[in-house]
């Protein structure tokens, strides 16, 4: 069975991470963008991270320019937008699409293991979210408009 283990992604500074080194941990996967209207949401992801990062929890963001080109930056522009506005200490990703011939394998595996409305395997936009357990399973996708703070249970329960 395929987990969340099977993946590596590079980090916003171009090194390799292996996601095995991720199981034991709760982790919060988010495709996230800079010019968009749920950009505020970087800081409820770091409350999440701040509060629960001592119990075995992380949030891991992919920036996406797929969705109305709103993540343009290069990686030092999104790590600079992050922190400055948002405080972000939660680790960033390079870009990455996250549908089409050239989606990250990671995220063709997360939408299969849980498909969105309808079944659709398609990410619509920006801030979608997939829960990972501490085994490296898939457990819950959440939309755009579901706000950090309102996952905060479900992460709860995992811990």
């Amino acid at each position: 069975m395929t987990t969340i283990a099977d993946f590596t992604a590079k980090t916003n500074r171009g090194e390799e991470l292996d996601l095995s080194d991720k199981l034991g941990k709760v982790l919060l996967v988010v495709n996230t963008a800079s010019k968009c209207g749920f950009t505020p949401q970087y800081e409820g992801l770091e409350k999440l991270y701040q509060d629960f990062g001592d119990d075995g929890f992380e949030v891991i963001g992919f920036p996406c320019n797929q969705f109305g080109a709103q993540e343009p930056g290069d990686a030092d522009e999104i790590d600079q937008f992050c922190k400055v506005n948002f405080g972000v200490t939660f680790p960033l990703m390079q870009k990455v699409d996250v549908n089409g011939g050239d989606a990250s394998p990671l995220y063709d595996w997360m939408k299969a293991e849980a498909p969105g409305l309808m079944g659709s395997k398609t990410i619509k936009w920006n801030f979608t979210k997939f829960l990972i357990d501490r085994e490296g399973n898939v457990v819950k996708r959440y939309g755009p408009a579901d706000a950090p703070a309102g996952i905060a249970k479900d992460i709860k329960k995992l811990l």
